[in-house]
């Protein structure tokens, strides 16, 4: 049986997880029935699906068991017969009337559940009864294998963008392609696991020291830079967003019309992600106020930014991690967004100065220390690394369909830890901006609140750009 050891930075995603705080990220699709669709036009692809019982990679992949996994986490490929799809693919309906709160009140129950390390780690759930003929699609799969650009590339190998395709297979029948030369190179038997073990560390060390360097830069930066440069981690305001977590989520969306976002952009001189950063100061800035929550000091943001190379739809993460200072402390939404905007550019800038290989390092030596306190269970016990992570995906600039039904939004849902009570990630779609808001139920009262907030602050902004 073929094995594939995990890259420490995708073997970290596993190390953290605990059975109350899962590590498993989610997409969920909303569809519009097809024109004349059948009454049983859902129960149709239920059993069209299950009947679909050809895997592929990360979706026929199970964590080798065994006490040398605890140490060093090894992928192992499943013949077909030996993954349940019944356990993987389910199928529900929403309570009557079918509206937004009830799907949320479902997605955040399924998205509370941790995945079962004994098989393969995904799940995917069709949900009908959604009002105004549409259906829903609940798709999720462990950090350690998928990250945001590797799930907008596995949307895009499942739909198609013609209305009139039909009989296209599920997702776990495309999954994330043919591996890679390196992924091949991953793949050892047991008794090479050592060897490539100590090849991971030689390949870690030759460019460490460039990434030491830039660190060292980065906090230089932050310092001398104040207000306008970089946040730097471990320098956050402690708030209510960095407790404790406990196992159950709630989940709430918002979505815009991408063109408004755009020429909110324009207008204010900035970009489209120093937009969404502002929107997201200013709602937590209001939340936090209201609650007698809100810190002198501003909130800190944790950005990934994806360094997947193009056209690479190998399983895995392909991500790095900027610090954005939020100006909380800034009541002006003009102002706020420009200091929001220089500080995003300057850790733009200091990433952009690393070459590929130190970007890894830079991203492993910046998450250790806080990978190895959430090992612990003692993700709170020093200074917040940061308050939030704020994460944007581009996803599908052209409209895409599943057997004639339309895919008319698609959400984020992510994961949480401890320290970390709240995730906003945005994910651009056929020229819609959609908003992800995945928090601890238990840590944030009235969540759904922050998520409102996105829109009334979006109003604000735009009042007041127009005069300049």
């Amino acid at each position: 049986m073929v094995t594939r050891v995990l890259r420490p930075t995708d073997a970290a995603w596993l190390h953290i997880e605990k059975r109350d705080k899962p590590v498993h990220v989610a997409s969920l699709a909303i569809f519009s029935l097809p024109p004349g669709a059948p009454p049983g036009y859902l129960g149709s692809l239920v059993a069209e699906w299950r009947q679909r019982t050809k895997y592929a990679p990360p979706f026929n992949l199970r964590l080798r068991p065994g006490l040398l996994s605890a140490v060093l986490p090894a992928w192992e490929e499943l013949r077909p017969e030996d993954v349940d799809l019944d356990y993987h693919f389910r199928h529900s309906a929403l309570p009557r009337p079918g509206g937004e709160r009830e799907l949320g009140i479902l997605v955040s129950r399924l998205h509370s559940n941790p995945l079962d390390r004994s098989r393969p780690l995904w799940e995917c759930h069709v949900i009908e009864g959604l009002e105004n003929n549409r259906f829903a699609l609940y798709t999720k799969v462990h950090h350690s294998q998928i990250d945001g650009m590797g799930g907008m590339r596995l949307l895009g190998r499942f739909l198609s963008t013609d209305a009139d395709a039909r009989g296209l297979p599920p997702p776990w029948e495309v999954g994330m392609g043919h591996r890679s030369k390196q992924a091949d190179d991953e793949a050892v038997d047991q008794g090479r696991l050592i060897d490539r073990l100590l090849s991971l560390g030689r390949e870690q060390f030759k460019s460490g020291l460039e990434a030491v360097k830039a660190i060292g830069k980065l906090a230089r930066g932050a310092r001398k830079g104040g207000e306008d440069g970089p946040a730097f981690p471990y320098g956050a305001p402690a708030t209510i967003l960095n407790g404790k977590i406990r196992g159950k989520r709630r989940f709430a969306t918002q979505h815009y019309d991408l063109t408004r976002i755009k020429t909110l952009a324009k207008a204010a001189d900035a970009t489209v992600n120093d937009v969404f950063l502002a929107l997201c100061s200013a709602s937590l800035r209001r939340y936090l106020s209201e609650l007698g929550e809100l810190p002198a000091k501003p909130l800190t943001a944790s950005v990934p930014v994806s360094i997947r190379p193009g056209g690479d739809v190998t399983i895995g993460n392909a991500i790095t991690t900027i610090f954005v200072n939020l100006h909380t402390d800034i009541a002006d939404p003009l102002e706020r967004i420009r200091a929001i905007g220089r500080s995003a550019q300057s850790a733009k800038e200091a990433l952009q100065a690393m070459s590929p290989g130190a970007i890894e390092d830079y991203t492993l030596l910046l998450m250790t220390p806080y990978m190895v306190q959430l090992m612990l269970g003692l993700g709170t016990m020093t200074r917040p690394m940061n308050n939030l992570v704020i994460s944007n995906v581009p996803g599908p600039a052209q409209p895409l369909y599943f057997d004639g039904a339309r895919l008319e939004q698609i959400y984020p849902v992510s994961l949480l830890f401890d320290g970390q009570a709240l995730n906003i990630t945005v994910l651009s779609y056929a020229g819609q901006f959609n908003l992800g808001f995945t928090g601890d139920r238990d840590a944030l009262p009235s969540m759904q609140k922050i998520a409102v907030y996105t829109g009334e602050a979006l109003a604000e902004l735009e009042a007041a750009v127009k005069p300049a």
